[in-house]
């Protein structure tokens, strides 16, 4: 999927109206915002959180300086490891470190939904809705996803609309 799909589907799920625009820069299509207050925000991650902001959703990014911690660690995990890599082998090899990660956890943070979650379930999509990766013994991980795709936020937000 698209980095602008993804934070088009984002602001979505925050409840966000419709409004930004997004480009890309460079060979591998890093996204761009510009905003209307400001310099642009370049990344995904980096608007991901701009726009949690914006939605006034900051317990999306850890409630918890530890937690907050864990969640800019898996924000880069999905950058620097899930995107770009197509090969069955290397993502199989995500699947299993985040299968060993998750065995203990209901979330990447524990027990709290956050960002990372949404991203993360966002950049494996295609992945494990493939049959071949799926049959790879992907348990926790498929776990992961379908309370990605059941869980709501709080009672004050919209129901999670992941867009699949």
């Amino acid at each position: 999927m698209a980095a602008a799909a993804e934070l088009t589907l984002l602001e979505k799920c925050l409840g966000l109206s419709k409004g930004n625009k997004y480009s890309a820069q460079g060979e591998r299509q890093i996204p761009v915002l510009q905003t209307n207050n400001g310099p642009s925000l370049t990344g995904l991650t980096t608007i991901a959180a701009h726009l949690v902001q914006q939605a006034n959703k900051e317990y999306l990014l850890g409630s918890t300086a530890e937690e907050k911690a864990v969640v800019q660690q898996w924000l880069e995990y999905r950058v620097t490891q899930v995107d770009g890599h197509a090969n069955k082998d290397e993502i199989r090899t995500v699947l299993k470190d985040l299968n060993s990660y998750l065995e203990d956890k209901v979330y990447l943070t524990g027990y709290n939904f956050t960002l990372a979650d949404i991203l993360l379930y966002y950049g494996l999509h295609r992945f494990i809705c493939r049959s071949a990766v799926r049959k790879q013994g992907t348990e926790e991980t498929g776990d992961l996803f379908a309370r990605c795709i059941l869980v709501p936020l709080p009672p004050d937000s919209p129901q999670l609309a992941l867009g699949i």
